[in-house]
């Protein structure tokens, strides 16, 4: 079904005004559902607390219906080729872009976030997009590789499409990480099944209605909803690959039982990152690159910072700037283009961070910022808080706040500096802002991390779609984006072809005859560089 226009001024700036899509647009959306349960789930808006849509909930009987639909529907799709498969999601990027107004009103609704952070998702999830419209050709052609003796032994690899790809996917970017896995997915010739977060539902489904319009079969990408146990669980028990976004702990648990089956999972999963600002570092450009990485969905971002490390030296006159450019932010969560920061999602998220806000000033913190709850500007919303003296034994010393706290920590050196980045269970993304680059790169290589940005927070990374993105340690496995991105969706076959050549002893000759000569057909070969 062609996507329609929502039912209200997509241009006015107008923070009090609510942009909740109309009922008939609603409906059509919570039509893509495979969902015949008879129970839903009611979601509200961070803006205002009010209800936005009532979920119709899937069961186990849905799931089983989802992914035999996408399992018969994936031949065909993958018979079209990675080139016909392109073009449909080249179309599916332009879509994006004429819509992201709508797109943009939609997140901001079902999640609080600033403007300029939803804009961030449509653009994110049309590089990608375009990327695996136009790399997956090359990604995926068939190789040849040199065999045992050239000439003798031809080697093949291909690479198949694993079937049915499964998703599980955040609140925290509901347009992009509940698409970008399946688009790399469906691009590698899989079909997927994706179980949205329940809260951010409506974004999704916007998603999937695009990707139709564009020429994908609906039946190529299908959709349920309900709780992670019992819905997750039972995606994870049918679909040939799982993908998840959210809590190591969660993780830990989905690459269990996607182990019990041998089936491969994709984790991207908490972090607690950190920025290094070197003693030559430009100052200016720290501040505001630490206030985008700090604070982008008010902290509600996997790859923010929760911790910021800088050089002694300059730590005074950064820490003064910094404080004083995060006191300056816009915090006024709504639809129009000024607000810096929006709302935490959920009563849940408010709980946690005050939590670690109150822990941490109990055991001596100071606030240097912030650090207060909002309501009268949004029911969650919290201020962009700025931490100084957090030691161990706080909560927010090692445990991911996922909200906009950061803590400053001054270093003497920057072989301590980058010891302090690594004593941490995870590894997600990391920064260092130096004006010497190329020993930023050094430092760079040491720290633990899946990801490393030179002089900028995160974008760089996210926003270069060839580079691979996902955590190490207990951030996760596996990569999106990049070459990889797209490979983890399939299975990669050799097929050798031998010609003339036994690789056994020919009959009346020893065995131990035939090894000494293969022991110097193997000195042999090595000398000649074969």
């Amino acid at each position: 079904m062609t996507a329609t226009a929502p039912a209200y001024d997509q241009h006015t700036d107008d923070r009090s005004e609510r942009r909740v899509p109309a009922p008939s647009e609603i409906g059509r959306l919570l039509a893509l559902l495979t969902a015949s349960s008879g129970e839903a789930s009611e979601t509200v808006s961070p803006l205002d607390g009010r209800p936005v849509a009532r979920v119709p909930q899937s069961n186990s009987a849905d799931v089983d219906a989802a992914v035999a639909t996408a399992r018969r529907a994936q031949p065909a799709w993958a018979a079209l080729g990675p080139r016909e498969r392109g073009r449909r999601l080249t179309r599916f990027h332009d879509l994006l872009l004429d819509h992201q107004d709508r797109l943009a009103d939609l997140i901001i609704t079902e999640t609080g976030k600033a403007r300029r952070d939803a804009y961030d998702e449509v653009v994110h999830l049309a590089l990608t997009a375009r990327y695996c419209a136009t790399m997956a050709e090359r990604v995926l052609r068939d190789e040849r590789r040199p065999g045992l003796v050239r000439g003798l032994i031809r080697i093949d690899v291909h690479h198949h499409p694993k079937g049915v790809v499964g998703l599980i996917t955040p609140w925290n970017y509901p347009l992009t990480m509940a698409m970008a896995d399946g688009v790399a997915a469906l691009a590698a010739g899989n079909t997927v099944v994706a179980k949205p977060d329940a809260q951010t539902m409506l974004t999704a489904l916007a998603g999937v209605e695009l990707l139709r319009e564009a020429g994908v079969p609906e039946d190529a990408w299908r959709v349920v909803a309900g709780p992670g146990d019992m819905i997750g669980g039972a995606l994870i028990d049918r679909v040939d690959h799982i993908c998840f976004t959210g809590s190591t702990r969660t993780g830990r648990l989905v690459a269990a039982r996607a182990g019990e089956r041998l089936i491969g999972s994709s984790l991207e999963l908490g972090g607690k990152n950190a920025m290094v600002v070197c003693a030559d570092a430009d100052l200016d450009a720290a501040v505001a690159g630490a206030l985008r990485g700090c604070f982008a969905n008010a902290g509600q971002l996997c790859v923010s910072f929760e911790r910021l490390y800088v050089a002694r030296e300059i730590y005074d006159v950064f820490s003064d700037r910094f404080v004083e450019a995060v006191g300056r932010l816009e915090l006024a969560p709504g639809y129009g283009w000024s607000s810096q920061v929006g709302t935490l999602v959920s009563p849940a998220q408010l709980e946690k961070v005050t939590r670690h806000l109150e822990d941490a000033r109990t055991q001596g913190a100071r606030v240097l910022v912030g650090g207060r709850h909002r309501p009268d500007l949004a029911p969650w919303s919290v201020e962009p808080t700025v931490l100084e003296g957090v030691r161990p034994g706080m909560e927010c010393w090692r445990d991911e706040t996922f909200g906009p706290v950061v803590a400053l920590y001054p270093f003497d050196d920057e072989d301590a500096a980058i010891e302090a980045v690594n004593d941490s269970a995870h590894g997600l993304n990391a920064s260092v802002w130096s004006r010497d680059t190329r020993r930023a790169r050094e430092l760079a290589a040491r720290i633990v991390s899946g990801t490393v940005n030179i002089n900028e927070c995160y974008a760089a990374t996210m926003a270069s779609i060839s580079a691979p993105m996902g955590g190490r340690r207990d951030s996760g496995l596996g990569r999106r984006q990049g070459p990889e991105g797209i490979l983890r969706f399939t299975d990669t076959q050799a097929v050798a072809t031998q010609h003339v050549m036994r690789l056994s002893a020919p009959d009346g000759m020893a065995e131990d005859a035939f090894a000494r000569l293969v022991a110097g057909g193997l000195r042999l070969m090595r000398r000649a560089g074969l």
